[in-house]
């Protein structure tokens, strides 16, 4: 079973802003859909509470929350990494398929970057002020793939799509 993370991260390392995403790439949605549609994806509440439609349609949305009374239409709330992996990973096994998808934000990208496998990312080429931040520990992760796309005419910015693989032994 693999756990990848798929976040859109700027050149300065800024995934968010004010627990908004301070950019627009209505281009990335299409991939942020095939990368997560029919799995268990993994996210904090203020995540989830983000999302313009939620639940995620077509996924199984699992939410982290330290708030044990906690409820969310549509989703399997826990309160601990091991529970929500012990989910996903039943929940992956259901669905026949190998993956977990964790989309955020910063606080459980902190839990789980121990046990990621891979990292879908979609670099954002801006420096946009944020209050949240994502960086990639070069010395820990292979970089396999990368695509740069222009702005679409619903995009605010250019942007790459890069894979990294977890360096052996890491």
């Amino acid at each position: 079973m693999e756990i990848v993370f798929v976040v859109a991260i700027a050149e300065n390392g800024v995934i968010g802003a004010g627990n908004a995403i301070p950019w627009r790439l209505k281009s990335d949605m299409a991939r942020f859909k095939a990368l997560t549609i029919g799995k268990p994806v993994i996210m904090g509440r203020r995540t989830f509470e983000s999302l313009p439609r939620r639940p995620l349609p077509g996924r199984t949305n699992i939410v982290i929350t330290r708030d044990a009374a906690y409820r969310a239409a549509g989703a399997i709330v826990t309160t601990s990494a091991v529970d929500a992996d012990a989910v996903a990973r039943g929940d992956a096994l259901r669905r026949s398929v190998t993956e977990v998808a964790v989309i955020g934000g910063a606080e459980i990208f902190r839990q789980w970057l121990d046990r990621a496998d891979r990292l879908e990312i979609t670099e954002v080429h801006a420096r946009p002020d944020g209050d949240t931040h994502f960086d990639i520990d070069k010395a820990e992760w292979d970089e396999v793939a990368r695509i740069r796309h222009p702005a679409g005419p619903d995009d605010s910015a250019d942007f790459s799509y890069v894979t990294y693989r977890r360096r052996r032994g890491h």
